[in-house]
């Protein structure tokens, strides 16, 4: 739901009192706001929010709203300014809830995730009924890399809600990051069953499917995602990976193209299509020239910082024949891959210095 709008509905229903209490002049003012906010003319919102605070300076409801709507406008310095005052006007109430949670919320879109949790906490802490500060909690959780607390919190969420499907997903998300693909298939199933028309949900199944090696289970869920947004490039993406694990190249070739056709600045299908041209084990896929100018623009389309993008075009010139450049790639990909990964490429190094090019492994 549209943060902004959600907010206009709660105000709406439980602060307006306090607002009538104001001069005309003001409550003229926040109402212009409140109208702006509800169709997402935030400038305009800005404007009217700051005349009634101008008229009535101690409106801590015109605070946090207009905190919200510039918020919308991604201007979180000035959204914190505007929850900071509210809270400081009025700490305990009802309107102090939506100030910290607001404010937690621009500190998250911030990354300043320490003091978006603490903010979260405190608005847990005025009303811990609310599931959805637990779900922004969580998501703070998850992004500073506490997936443990993560999972807590969006099991509380459940737990208020039983029937929220995004607290499923959330959940399941967080297990895949953790490695625990049964728990992650659980959760996304669940969120499928309440919400089966979420492309997201079945996408994220088939990533989990196609991790545990289930491949043709991972095919329909990316099937299913595509059905219902057919104009989604990720999932042709993803689903050309498991079409390439069975073998099914023509088909992995063929989500490949309409990936970008869809979206050609899509790094990860570009880097996907050269990794096959470039190490496919049936040579009629293989294309070494094909392969350097797809991997070369998913290595422009990630700056330069993506590891597995540089192993790629290692692999691409290698098959092209240019084992030299394949060398230098490859050694600029060990230096900033992750530990886990090095074995792997040094092996592939190895290979390009005697000259001979990487190939994946046959479906068996």
């Amino acid at each position: 739901m549209n943060q902004c709008r959600w907010w206009v509905a709660v105000v709406g229903l439980l602060l307006l009192p306090s607002v009538a209490a104001s001069a005309d002049p003001a409550k003229e003012a926040f109402d212009k706001g409140k109208a702006c906010l509800e169709r997402n003319d935030y400038d305009a919102a800005v404007a009217a929010f700051t005349e009634a605070i101008r008229l009535d300076p101690k409106n801590t409801i015109a605070y946090v709203s207009r905190g919200y709507a510039f918020e919308s406008k991604r201007e979180h310095d000035n959204a914190i300014s505007d929850f900071t005052e509210a809270i400081r006007l009025n700490p305990k109430d009802a309107v102090a809830w939506f100030a910290y949670r607001g404010r937690g919320y621009a500190f998250g879109s911030k990354r300043e995730y320490e003091k978006a949790i603490a903010d979260l906490t405190d608005a847990i802490r005025l009303n811990p009924r609310d599931s959805t500060t637990y779900s922004a909690r969580g998501i703070v959780h998850g992004r500073k890399g506490d997936l443990d607390k993560a999972v807590a919190d969006f099991t509380e969420v459940i737990r208020l809600n039983p029937k929220n499907a995004l607290a499923y997903f959330e959940r399941g998300a967080t297990y895949g990051q953790m490695g625990d693909l049964d728990k992650a298939i659980a959760d996304f199933t669940e969120a499928i069953r309440l919400n089966p028309k979420e492309p997201t949900a079945y996408c994220n199944r088939g990533i989990a499917n196609g991790k545990k090696g289930n491949f043709d289970k991972a095919i329909a869920d990316y099937t299913e995602a595509i059905r219902l947004a057919p104009k989604v490039a990720e999932a042709y993406y993803n689903r050309a990976g498991a079409y390439r694990k069975e073998g099914e190249y023509d088909k992995a070739i063929a989500d490949c193209d309409q990936a970008i056709r869809l979206d050609p600045n899509h790094a990860d299908t570009n880097n996907g299509l050269a990794w096959l041209q470039a190490t496919c084990p049936n040579a009629k896929y293989r294309d070494g020239q094909k392969a350097v100018v797809s991997a070369s623009k998913a290595y422009e389309l990630s700056e330069g910082k993506n590891w597995g993008v540089i192993d790629t075009l290692a692999a691409a010139y290698a098959e092209s024949g240019d084992f030299d450049a394949a060398v230098k790639w490859e050694t600029k990909a060990i230096e900033i891959a992750p530990d886990e990964r090095k074995a792997e490429y040094r092996s592939r190094l190895e290979l390009y210095k005697q000259r001979r090019p990487y190939r994946e492994e046959p479906k068996r």
